[in-house]
């Protein structure tokens, strides 16, 4: 209870000061996952976080699912965004040369016989989250078109990873050829249940919600509430059915998106807020984790080369790359390549990961996991003013437009 009182405490006072501190680029995720990182530290620390990882897994994989939901409909210009043919270079060229080169440096560093764990290491290492550095895409000072590549980017990719990520989960997991080609025939009927039960849940509440809404049936307040169901019913469903629980939120927001231009502009404002409360809180337990990775010492030079590599060349180059023959010029090139922040998505793969393999793997690939996201929220959360300030010392600031979106 008592974590709870000062967790609560530390979001209020974040709400009184995140201008102040957003001038001094520093995010919400960098000030919770600071604060939970110093009272948790320590031979006496102020608080005792005996996080039970088994039950624990059923709550990050409900806030995923919110994510994934929310991600899928806060792109702007429709579920590409306004520049589709740069958003599908990024997801179908650079995220895939992004993935292998992630892998590719995790052969040759990790002595890890297992393939496949060095291929669920790259996926959890290479998701996107804009939330650790939101001020690229909200300073004016940036170009509006690369803060909505962004935005679409981010809102995209951890949908396109998560079944990679649990397929290559699987594959870690199991012995044999026989195995692995099981695994692999089971995952095209669970795709294919997570996308029907997604398409059904975002067309059919979107219509139903917009009807009951224009009958006087209900409420803005309780439409927000049917809202922030959706997720969690996809989820539900896909699962119970056999299929995949987050592919199907994320489909569930994809076909949402459309039907909710005809709702209210605050109804997804409730599914977002809860998951961004959620999400905080997750940053704050996560330095009970990131002090048990520091105590522990499984920080070895290899995780940390590998680390710089993936948060650097595995997203920098695929990018440059995937934009070849487009009219971006190199410094635009650079700063897209540069701006790739791992957040939420890589942090609960993590942990889905430590939950399901052995004790030995999980606590290397959650090892992983650690050092990529706290460095990725110090350096890329505290470079967004320098980045901007550049920006805006060679070009003219963009005008504000009331379609710029916040992603989660």
């Amino acid at each position: 209870m008592v974590a709870l009182i000062v967790i609560m405490m530390l979001l209020l006072a974040w709400a009184l000061i995140a201008g102040r501190l957003a001038r001094y680029s520093v995010t919400a995720p960098l000030a919770l996952l600071a604060a939970g990182t110093l009272l948790t530290a320590g031979p006496n620390p102020v608080f005792i976080f005996d996080i039970p990882y088994a039950e624990a897994e059923h709550v990050v994989e409900v806030i995923l699912a919110i994510l994934l939901f929310t991600d899928a409909t806060e792109v702007p210009g429709g579920i590409l965004g306004r520049e589709p043919r740069l958003t599908l270079r990024l997801l179908l060229i650079a995220l895939p040369l992004s993935l292998l080169l992630a892998w590719l440096f995790g052969v040759v560093l990790f002595d890890i016989s297992n393939l496949w764990l060095i291929a669920v290491i790259a996926a959890i290492v290479m998701p996107v989250d804009l939330a650790p550095a939101i001020a690229f895409v909200r300073d004016r000072r940036i170009p509006e078109r690369l803060r909505q590549a962004l935005n679409a980017e981010s809102g995209l990719n951890d949908g396109i990873i998560a079944p990679v990520f649990l397929f290559c989960l699987a594959a870690a997991t199991v012995a044999g050829d026989d195995a692995l080609a099981e695994a692999a025939i089971d995952a095209v009927p669970a795709l294919a249940v997570a996308l029907v039960v997604g398409a059904g849940v975002g067309i059919a509440a979107a219509r139903i919600l917009h009807r009951s809404l224009s009958a006087g049936w209900t409420q803005p307040s309780a439409l927000r509430l049917g809202v922030l169901t959706l997720p969690l019913l996809a989820y539900a469903v896909a699962v119970l059915a056999g299929g995949n629980g987050f592919v199907a939120a994320f489909v569930a927001g994809v076909f949402f998106e459309p039907e909710a231009r005809r709702l209210p502009h605050d109804a997804l404002h409730l599914v977002e807020d809860v998951g961004g409360l959620l999400s905080l809180a997750m940053w704050f337990i996560f330095g009970t984790i990131v002090n048990e990775t520091l105590a522990g010492g499984f920080i070895t030079w290899q995780v940390v080369v590998y680390v710089v590599l993936a948060l650097t060349v595995a997203r920098m180059l695929p990018v440059a790359v995937s934009l070849v023959g487009t009219d971006v010029s190199a410094r635009d090139r650079l700063f897209l390549g540069w701006v790739g922040p791992r957040g939420v998505a890589s942090l609960v793969f993590g942990l889905l990961a430590f939950l399901d393999l052995s004790d030995a793997d999980g606590r290397f690939v959650l090892t992983v996991t650690v050092v990529t996201v706290v460095a990725s929220i110090v350096v890329h959360g505290l470079s967004t003013g320098i980045v901007a300030g550049y920006y805006g010392r060679t070009r003219q600031p963009a005008p504000a437009s009331d379609s710029d979106s916040v992603p989660s």
